[in-house]
């Protein structure tokens, strides 16, 4: 009886628990609520802070939840949101320059470019820009490179030395662990899957990684030349020879301008708008400034709506959320802006390597009917490859930045085979069956030749259809696009002179080839996906998947971590992929 007693008492302090839980985050989201059309106050004479070292997405995402209207959010920290901020501070009397301190940005660099462009635009209001660091990685010198004034502390240091990818490779690994990757692939660039298939690097592969790596180096030195005033024959002087590592290197070098302290930072800011050395400088950072200038850049004027839709992250089969594409919320969006008399044109921003052949094929087709009643034009980010490419194939226009990785037109299947690990546990499989192909897969046994027979040929049929959405979209003959297929990537300096892309420019470019297209000269912004979540799901998955992660990460190590959740993530994918075919960290 008493053992009933502690039974019930503890049942009764869980639901207790979770009762206290569900009405605190209603308050917090009552609270929230309340205060979510509240602003910063921007006062006179501020400076407007450029600190960017959070994750940064083309999209930040408009969240929905059904049940509980008050959580609902619509954040303002995305990639357009600031570039939107910095174009509004250029014409706000309070603004008087923007400080890029200490930035440490995490951003592609493609999205550095955009911000740059914001950047440059700005300047020419004839407001300062200026940056301080302590340590200058390229990505951060890169962005801070169109300031007026450089500055780096005195014990700082500066990373200028060229750019690098690694990859890891795991034949040896399979061998040890006696786990195999079964791997059917077309395209002798579609990479994605060799680390499977060998302990080294392939030559076509170093070959494109190379040439890309080398097409996105040009780009970054031409940008920083043009603002440095320091000639890119310099700038390869100084990448080799690290002639730029400490302070007076980079100073001599032409990199920075002046060795000071941050407290002399200040001061100089301090000096250039007329504040006294012992008053406190005003500030406002960027996420703050970025929701008080979207309340004040509403056109509630204009009628005419183009529909902005973001594909961001891995394409999966699904709904999606804010870090995968989903084609349930992708077709969703797509099906709501063509049927919405208001909106009179879409704008596709894919930032994507790809992912489920069959998603991609969904996703294309909801396109192929947009683009029948209003004009569909793409703009590309950092990563529009394989499924990303595949969905953008057919759209009326496709506008890439110069440093966008596109194309990789190729297809791979991978299954994973555990027969030498179930031998080495003392296990071992047996099946019974009906028909002579029941067992098209296990698990448990390697692929007889009849079965990799069935993949490869669902794959080739996939590689057609794939180069013949290409083909069809781009106007090229199947012939072109096997000249530029085979798995390999381009940059959209170079998938322009193939026809792969139409034109080089970011989002704005894009809008504005949108608006011609539909013969609109005034327009708001609607921004989809809209992704609905289900707060008592995630009450019931509560804080458990995080605690996971983060103790595996802290008992392993990170890079140990990186290298095992890599090779769980490719373990996972269900189906036939087009997936980008190498790891798009760069160093």
């Amino acid at each position: 009886m008493s053992f009933i007693k502690r039974v019930l008492s503890t049942l009764t302090g869980i639901i207790l628990f979770c009762a206290l839980c569900v009405i605190g985050l209603i308050i917090i989201g009552l609270i929230a609520g309340s205060t979510s059309s509240e602003t910063v106050q921007v006062k006179p004479n501020s400076v407007l802070k450029l600190k960017l070292d959070f994750p940064i997405k083309d999209y930040a995402g408009k969240v929905e939840f059904k049940q509980y209207a008050f959580l609902n959010e619509s954040r303002k920290d995305g990639l357009f949101n600031i570039i939107d901020a910095i174009d509004y501070a250029a014409t706000d009397d309070k603004i008087k320059g923007i400080s890029i301190d200490n930035n440490f940005v995490n951003a592609g660099m493609t999205q550095v470019k955009a911000l740059r462009g914001a950047l440059l635009k700005f300047k020419e209001s004839g407001k300062f820009v200026v940056a301080y660091a302590d340590v200058f990685s390229q990505k951060d010198y890169y962005l801070s490179s169109v300031a007026d004034t450089i500055y780096i502390n005195p014990a700082g240091m500066m990373e200028f030395k060229g750019l690098y990818s690694e990859r890891l490779y795991f034949k040896d690994f399979q061998d040890k662990s006696g786990v195999k990757m079964e791997v059917v692939r077309l395209g002798k660039y579609k990479s994605a899957v060799e680390p499977f298939l060998s302990n080294e690097m392939s030559d076509n592969n170093r070959e494109q990684i190379s040439v890309y790596l080398n097409s996105l180096w040009k780009t970054v030195k031409q940008d920083i030349s043009e603002t440095r005033n320091v000639s890119v024959e310099k700038l390869n002087t100084i990448a080799d020879s690290l002639l730029a590592r400490t302070p007076k290197l980079a100073k001599s070098s032409g990199l920075v301008d002046k060795i000071a302290y941050h407290d002399e930072y200040m001061h100089g800011i301090k000096k250039a708008i007329g504040v006294e050395e012992k008053e406190e400088l005003e500030t406002v950072s960027i996420l703050d400034y970025s929701n008080y200038a979207a309340s004040k850049i509403k056109d509630a004027s204009a009628k005419d709506r183009i529909a902005v839709i973001y594909a961001q992250g891995n394409i999966i089969y699904g709904e999606g959320d804010e870090n995968s594409v989903g084609q349930g919320a992708m077709n969703k969006s797509l099906n709501e802006a063509r049927e919405d008399e208001k909106v009179k044109a879409v704008v596709l921003r894919i930032n994507s390597p790809g992912g489920s052949a069959l998603a991609s094929e969904l996703i294309w087709r909801e396109i192929e009917l947009t683009k029948q009643v209003k004009p569909v034009i793409v703009s590309m980010g950092d990563l529009a490859a394989s499924g990303g490419y595949y969905i953008a194939s057919n759209a009326n226009k496709i506008i890439a930045e110069p440093s966008t990785i596109t194309g990789s037109i190729g297809v791979f299947g991978m299954l994973p085979n555990g027969k030498q690990l179930a031998e080495n546990m003392g296990i071992n499989a047996e099946q019974v069956v009906t028909n002579q192909n029941a067992v098209t897969y296990s698990f448990f046994e390697p692929l007889s030749e009849q079965q990799r027979g069935f993949i490869k040929e669902g794959i080739i049929d996939i590689y057609d259809l794939f180069s013949t959405r290409v083909a069809d979209g781009r106007n090229l003959t199947r012939e072109q696009v096997e000249t530029i297929a085979q798995g390999r990537v381009w940059t959209g300096a170079d998938a322009i002179n193939i026809g792969l892309v139409d034109e080089l420019g970011g989002l704005d470019l894009a809008l504005k080839r949108a608006a011609e297209a539909a013969e609109i000269k005034k327009y708001r912004i609607d921004e989809y996906p809209v992704f609905e979540k289900d707060l008592d799901k995630m009450l019931r998955e509560f804080g458990l998947v995080k605690a996971k992660e983060t103790i595996l990460e802290e008992e392993l190590g990170t890079e140990t971590y990186k290298l095992l959740k890599e090779i769980k993530t490719m373990s996972e994918k269900k189906g036939v992929q087009l997936l980008f075919p190498f790891s798009t960290e760069i160093k």
